[in-house]
């Protein structure tokens, strides 16, 4: 097969091409470095079977020329930080809507028939039953972020029933571990980095939310895609439990031996404007395919801090 990955430098898009390699597809990475770093491929060096090309998914002729001859997309590429959306108020319309767009575009125009597509938990908002199923409504996101992923769902499932594509979307918990570029675990250390005294928690530290590990999440994805048959195939990927963030402040500091800081909280239930404080998947439909997390979000966090630590400390 060969497989066209949106940011697949990045965190989870390398994790996924470091599988797909693996086991013997050609691959095809199309990412714009903006969040992606080529040293997370490095190690595929000289492989034939992986191509990579810095170019932009808001380049409808670029994106339309990188699918011809492709036999399936993984559309990864997104803005990965939501709060970056509350100053720059488009970023997040061009970067997941417009290039979900353009990505279904280019599907059309070259024939290719199959995406699976990167989507969130933060689409269902606030006012949804937690843990939180597929079928929850209102769906009603609270941030822009969720928002365009919801759009971009949306356009998945139009060109589905309007072109006859067939698609996976996959609704993800707080992914983490080593190569991680962004959350609550990178921003923990970096501000250790810069300050040892005290580390700053955003909100009241009681936000308690399901981490799951990168490599089980791809485990899940290649799972769901082989064994998913529908015209239009959407599952949660998380654990079956969740974690306060307090207790995440804890792990960072012991492992980085910074015991004696002080935690300062912002205050209020919320991290940030958008910010969902309760969030926890319902995986019965993936469990029921035969996949389940093997790591607890705690066992989960506690393996990312070591990978991060290791990476940045």
């Amino acid at each position: 097969m060969r497989a066209l990955v949106t940011g697949g430098a990045g965190f989870i898009g390398s994790h996924l091409v470091d599988r797909l390699l693996a086991q013997g597809h050609e691959v095809v990475v199309f990412d714009n470095l903006s969040s992606g770093r080529t040293e997370f491929l490095a190690q595929h060096a000289g492989n034939p079977r992986l191509s990579i090309l810095h170019a932009d998914l808001l380049d409808l002729g670029a994106i339309t020329r990188a699918i011809v001859g492709v036999d399936a997309v993984w559309h990864l590429a997104a803005n990965p930080d939501i709060r970056y959306g509350m100053e720059h108020t488009d970023w997040d319309l061009k970067q997941n809507a417009v290039a979900t767009y353009n990505v279904l575009e280019a599907m059309r125009k070259a024939g290719c028939k199959r995406i699976a597509f990167a989507s969130t938990s933060t689409i269902y908002g606030e006012r949804v039953a937690v843990p939180t199923p597929e079928d929850a409504a209102p769906v009603l996101p609270i941030s822009l972020y969720g928002a365009s992923k919801l759009a971009g769902e949306a356009y998945v499932s139009a060109f589905v029933g309007t072109f006859g594509l067939q698609a996976w979307i996959f609704r993800f918990a707080n992914i983490i571990g080593p190569r991680g570029t962004h959350g609550v675990i990178v921003d923990f250390v970096e501000k250790l980095k810069k300050d040892r005294t005290r580390l700053e928690v955003l909100g009241d530290g009681r936000q308690s939310k399901s981490y799951l590990m990168v490599d089980e999440l791809v485990d899940a994805m290649l799972l769901v895609v082989d064994r998913a048959k529908e015209p239009i195939n959407v599952y949660n990927l998380g654990s079956s439990d969740a974690l306060e963030v307090r207790r995440i402040a804890e792990l960072v500091l012991d492992r980085t031996g910074q015991r004696g800081a002080r935690i300062a909280y912002t205050g209020g239930a919320r991290g940030w404007a958008g910010d969902v404080p309760r969030m926890l998947l319902d995986t019965t439909a993936v469990n029921r395919l035969g996949w389940k997390a093997k790591r607890t979000s705690e066992e989960a966090v506690r393996e990312a801090v070591e990978a991060i630590v290791a990476e940045r400390w």
